[in-house]
Formats: structure tokens, sequence, C-alpha cells
């Protein structure tokens, strides 16, 4: 026979926190969504009227990478679809600064490698009413062969205080900020020169002996521009960066065109948007 020992009133109300605890944690994250390299799900922060922040997070096994916005010169940036989701105006991807590995055909990737989490910034269309994101995930993960992987994950955003803030929060300190060219502070881009119609320099300020990387995008995606390079023996006062002006798509000209520059440093990192004359 099996004895039944009631619970103290005391024992009890801790059972019933703890798993009220554990069932607030839950809501701020979807399930993984996992194959055999990877794994993806949705992140949910505190909800406070119609902006909401949340996040896409990728786990990646050792030696397996995927991609950013812009992969470099080869690789499958990642596709999203939110069309799906319940009371969702808009959602904005964050994109954390990129780092640049090699892509196993003598070229350059870029993307990231172990964990990151894409950062969403998502507007509701009824601040008062509940918001369920659904996510159609497209992307390719890489070693010495690219596995395509698609994922469904889906969460609810709930009016309570969220264990993942802290985490949104870091994700957040990682995406580039916005920053003009020529201005004043110890690490930007100080110029950008057009050379003729097949060359542009770029004059990069930053701290002795920093470790500098510089990204450069086309003002659409199918503008498929290499990545700038160092230039050897260039100004005693900068770190020149050069880069040629192909993979232009057909009909397309230089000058005039919107660039967007990515400057990354070994703490921070900025965005430039640049119209090249």
């Amino acid at each position: 026979m099996i004895a039944i020992v009631p619970l103290r009133p005391a024992l009890l109300a801790a059972l019933v926190v703890a798993s009220t605890a554990i069932g607030v944690r839950a809501d701020d994250t979807s399930p993984w969504v996992s194959e055999s390299h990877s794994a993806v799900r949705l992140l949910a922060g505190s909800r406070s009227g119609a902006m909401l922040l949340g996040g896409i997070a990728f786990q990646l096994q050792p030696g397996w990478k995927t991609y950013w916005r812009t992969p470099g010169d080869s690789g499958v940036p990642p596709r999203f679809d939110f069309s799906k989701s319940d009371n969702v105006e808009a959602v904005t991807i964050l994109w954390p600064a990129p780092t640049a590995f090699p892509d196993g055909a003598g070229g350059t990737s870029l993307g990231y490698q172990s964990q990151v989490i894409l950062p969403l910034r998502i507007v509701a269309k009824n601040a008062d009413k509940p918001v369920t994101l659904r996510a159609a995930i497209s992307y390719a993960v890489c070693e010495k062969l690219c596995v395509p992987v698609e994922a469904n994950p889906e969460l609810a955003f709930n009016n309570v205080a969220s264990t993942q803030d802290s985490a949104l929060a870091a994700a957040l300190d990682t995406v580039p900020v916005p920053a003009s060219v020529g201005d004043t502070a110890a690490f930007t881009i100080r110029d950008v020169i057009l050379r003729g119609d097949t060359e542009v320099w770029v004059d990069v300020v930053a701290p002795p002996a920093s470790k500098v990387s510089l990204f450069v995008e086309g003002p659409t995606p199918d503008w498929a521009l290499p990545i700038p390079k160092p230039v050897a023996n260039g100004p005693a006062d900068v770190q020149r960066f050069s880069f040629r002006l192909e993979g232009l798509p057909s009909g397309a000209h230089a000058e005039g065109a919107a660039l967007k520059f990515t400057l990354v440093g070994p703490d921070k990192s900025y965005e430039f948007n640049v119209t090249l004359n």
C-alpha cells in the first residue's frame, strides 16, 4: 500500500510558486528547433506597449558556421518570413557585427560561429491585444559542406517581465551603431575616396595596434561587392582599406551609389551610409 502524505501549506505554496516561475520562463522562449548541426529558437523580451523586443537565437556545433545578411565571397544569407504572425505590424531584424572566416574555396565568408542572437524590433498592430510571432526561417550551416535548414518556431509575447531581457540587451550591444564619416571619434571612418571608376579607398582612424575589419554592401542585395582589404604602406595616421567596384548588377553605376560600410573593432562596431561621388 502506498501511503499518501498530505503537503504542509508552506510546501504546497512553494511548489505553486516554482511551477509558476517555470511557466513564465518557458513563455520567454520557444522550444529549440534542432537538426544535426544547429538549433534555432525565438526569444521574447518584456512587453510594454506596441513596441516589443525579441530575438532569434542560433546555436551551432563546433566548426560549423552560418551567415550574415551579406555572406561574403560565398554562402547563403538567412531568410525570414513573419507574415503568419498574429497582431504584428512589422518586424525589423538587427544584425550583430559578423566575423570573417575562410570559405574553403580560397575566399572569405562573413557570418557567425558557436552562437548568436539576432535582436528583433517588433511593432504590434494593437498594443492591448496578444502577440504571437511565427517565423519561417531558411538558413544554411556550413563546415566543409553546407546544409540547408528550414525552421518554423513560434512564440507568444506576454505582459510579464522576461528572463531573456539581459540576453537581448547583450545582443543589442553587438549590433553596429550608426555613425557618420569624418566625425571626431577615436574609432571611425575618416574618408571614402572613389578613384576613377573602379577602385574605392576607405581611410579608418583607430587606436594603435587595433585589429580592424571593414565590410561593404551595395544599395540592393544583388550588388556583390568584394570585402575591402588593408593597403600596405598607406598614410601613417590611418588604416587604409581598398576594394574594386566589381560584382555590380547589369546597368548599375558606382558614382552616386549608396553604400553601407560596417566597421568592426575589438570592442565596438559602427555602420556608415555613404554616397559615392
